[in-house]
């Protein structure tokens, strides 16, 4: 049995590609913890989560000085036994972003270091349902573009063969949400798919009144119209609209998908492999998704969630942000608006080691505290 011997931490500060802006927010930085676990065979796997700005240090003194040092000495192949030990030793945090973000990167390396000892990509390591999905754009859909913007980049990204685009909504009028979302559907045409994201920006209200809106533009789905801990008006919201309802992206247990799925509150279900805690309670996620009869089309993280998506057969889509260009050596192979899955042992991820040395020195975790 091989053991967990040591463990290299990093963070690194990611810039991304375009200014986003949606509802409530706006974020110019992408922390992110990045850890590599080492085994007594030799053998290591990489994984890494992400905050929006800010939290990075929080997540990274959780695993440095409290969950990486019960690693030592684990058999690395007890992944679900490890994540419910750690989710238990920090029961006094969780359930929660920091610790769940800190599980995530732990659970990912484990499955990296799984997957790389059994020469298996994590796709069919974890489910083997497909090798490519399709494809839909955020990058040209941020709130603060104006309508001229958002109508070139959804021709450009259907010229490309992607299926949909994705348009954040929550101007101060309706009228305007309205005239957006009309001037792309007259440029698109039929049968290219429209989602919204409103952020958790609007009141119940609100909502119904937009949804309605939203009716008239035969949109994919409404993402986060509501606070994302108010399962009753999710419920309400579901039952006076035809659009899909989508949430998930701001939710941190299992539990929490549990009764939103029970109370017929969600019609997608956008599980965030960093957010949920790692791939292990992710796949849990998308199979209790199944058995509702409920699609999975997970939130950011495109690189990782890529073969999470080609795993399961309840994926519908994968959201297109890119994020780790400037750490990595290859990018995801996109073909007509497909992304098509590594069958490199792990997560199919190739990352610059010599860039991330440029950016952070690792510090290495041997056990105590």
């Amino acid at each position: 049995m091989a053991v967990i011997t040591h463990i290299e931490l990093r963070m690194v500060d990611l810039a991304p590609k375009v200014e986003r802006v949606d509802a409530i927010q706006s974020f110019v930085s992408q922390e992110t913890p990045i850890l590599t676990i080492f085994d007594s065979d030799g053998a290591c796997g990489t994984g890494y989560s992400y905050t929006i700005g800010t939290g990075g240090p929080s997540v990274m003194a959780l695993l440095e000085h409290t969950l990486l040092p019960r690693l030592i000495g684990q058999d690395a192949d007890r992944i679900d036994g490890i994540w419910r030990d750690l989710l238990y030793a920090t029961h006094a945090t969780a359930v929660g972003a920091i610790t769940s973000l800190a599980l995530a990167a732990i659970d990912t390396a484990l499955w990296d270091l799984r997957c790389r000892k059994q020469n298996l990509p994590l796709w069919k390591a974890a489910g083997g349902s497909r090798d490519h999905i399709p494809l839909y754009s955020t990058e040209g859909g941020w709130l603060h573009l104006s309508t001229e913007t958002l109508v070139e980049d959804a021709l450009a990204m259907q010229g490309q063969g992607f299926k949909g685009s994705k348009i954040k909504i929550g101007r101060p009028h309706i009228s305007e949400d309205a005239e957006r979302l009309a001037a792309v559907r007259d440029a698109v045409g039929p049968g290219y798919e429209i989602l919204t994201d409103g952020n958790q920006g609007f009141t119940l209200s609100e909502a119904i009144r937009r949804a309605k809106m939203l009716e008239e533009h035969g949109v994919g789905w409404f993402e986060e119209p509501l606070k994302a801990d108010d399962v009753a008006a999710h419920r309400e919201l579901a039952g006076r609209t035809s659009v899909p309802i989508a949430v998930g992206e701001s939710m941190y247990s299992l539990s929490q998908f549990k009764d939103y799925l029970q109370a017929g509150a969600a019609s997608i279900v956008q599980v965030d492999v960093a957010r949920i805690g790692g791939i292990t309670p992710w796949l849990k996620v998308a199979h209790l998704a199944e058995a509702f009869n409920v699609m999975v089309c997970p939130h950011f993280l495109m690189e990782l969630h890529l073969p999470l998506v080609c795993a399961v057969p309840n994926a519908k889509w994968l959201e297109y942000i890119p994020q780790l260009d400037g750490i990595t050596e290859e990018t995801m192979r996109i073909e007509n608006g497909m992304a098509h899955v590594s069958n490199d042992p792990g997560l199919g991820i190739t990352w610059d080691w010599e860039r991330l040395d440029a950016l952070a020195q690792p510090k290495t975790i041997k056990g105590g505290a």
